[in-house]
């Protein structure tokens, strides 16, 4: 690290002010700080009461949260091909073709999403922060492995100025920049990302009898065909699998979905990281699983349909809930920060995932919408628990 020091000092004067590349500094210290901590205090003078934790540790502690959802999603995209094309594949094999599929996904996330940044930076003359470092793995794992590199870059560019820049950043965004990214597909290019057929083939013909419908289109087809979802779940590629749909299987990942988002265990395994380190909130986490739970029991005591007669543990397993109420809903910087208003805010995006799900087939994925929806009535809702706060403790202080 000595080397990577020296060569870093030793180009040093061409970025400080009155060198050749003042203009870049940002750039220069941005890529310093990825290796070395910055040389900034917060003052020379008088006690300085720190934490040990900076933006950085926090955003690398999220990354290293993320790496079984990126692991396991990897690996299931081969595995699907191998299964959809029903040749036999080793563990090698199937994470080959996955990393052939979703490597170049992420390259192009970051290539983006950092160049847009940097520019910015430059052209603002500020520092570089390291929120991107979470968002350019986010954005590739809540999207299918079948999308278009091209939409790839263009949601991401999308989403870095017009989901975060604009409000001046990061820490300043009031959306999820990732969801923001994925909201945008949805609107712009909706038959690549509708959620019908994610399964990567190739130039492969499936099997006879396969497919490759994600387990959320086939709810909104049971539900069409007035039939039960989880009968429709079990009825479908059979000819690879009797038990495919199966809950546990949908547990642990082994369906078609998102390359992040498929595997619950995953997400749970991530936000079991995100609790011990205090960076998510587990309060959040909590009350989206609670939500949904909850919102599934009433639509079974009120079904009119057989999506609203669908088990609501299904609903936990389903779709990307999971890694939504671990990864997006705990976002500090869109999520309320309130006590009180943490439970509102998490449990809401529970109910509204169930409910879009349920009454809104145009849009299956409910959690993003819930997530995108409570972004914008955070502020709202801890206005209120702060105002309530305050009238509870006049009223104390009058007594």
């Amino acid at each position: 690290m000595k080397f990577v020091q020296k060569q870093f000092d030793k180009i040093k004067p061409l970025f400080e002010k009155g060198g050749k590349f003042e203009k870049f500094h940002p750039i220069y210290e941005g890529n310093r700080t990825l290796f070395f901590a910055p040389k900034i205090v917060t003052g020379s003078k008088g006690v300085q009461v720190r934490d040990g934790i900076d933006l950085k540790r926090m955003m690398m502690t999220v990354i290293i949260a993320m790496v079984p959802c990126l692991l396991f999603g990897m690996w299931n995209v081969g595995h699907q091909y191998f299964l959809a094309t029903g040749v036999e594949a080793s563990l090698l094999d199937k994470v080959g073709i996955g990393a052939m599929k979703v490597v170049p996904i992420i390259a192009v996330s970051y290539i983006v999403g950092l160049t847009i940044e940097f520019a910015i930076c430059v052209i603002r003359q500020h520092d570089v922060n390291e929120g991107f470092l979470v968002t350019g793995m986010l954005i590739p794992l809540v999207l299918p492995p079948t999308l278009p590199l091209w939409q790839v870059g263009l949601a991401t560019a999308f989403a870095v100025i017009i989901g975060k820049e604009v409000f001046g950043g990061t820490g300043m965004n009031i959306l999820n920049v990732a969801l923001t990214a994925r909201a945008f597909l949805y609107f712009a290019y909706p038959s690549q990302i509708s959620g019908e057929i994610w399964t990567y083939l190739g130039d492969k013909v499936p099997v006879d009898g396969y497919s490759g419908a994600t387990s959320l289109a086939l709810a909104v087809e049971a539900s069409n065909e007035g039939v039960q979802v989880v009968d429709k779940l079990a009825q479908t590629n059979t000819v690879i699998g009797g038990d495919f749909f199966s809950l546990s299987n949908m547990f642990f990942g082994f369906i078609p979905g998102s390359i992040g988002e498929t595997s619950t265990l995953a997400a749970l395994i991530g936000g079991a990281i995100l609790i011990a380190t205090g960076v998510g909130s587990w309060k959040i986490i909590v009350s989206v699983f609670g939500g949904a739970f909850l919102t599934g029991m009433l639509m079974n005591a009120t079904a009119v349909n057989t999506y609203m007669e669908l088990p609501p543990e299904y609903h936990m397993v389903i779709g990307g809930l999971a890694f939504g109420a671990v990864f997006m809903a705990t976002d500090p910087v869109s999520a309320a920060p309130t006590e009180r208003g943490t439970w509102i805010y998490g449990f809401m995006i529970g109910v509204l995932t169930i409910v879009i799900r349920v009454f809104n087939p145009a849009y299956p994925e409910g959690i993003m919408l819930a997530i995108l929806f409570m972004n914008v009535f955070a502020p709202l809702i801890d206005y209120y628990v702060v105002q309530g706060n305050k009238k509870r403790r006049l009223a104390r202080a009058t007594v």
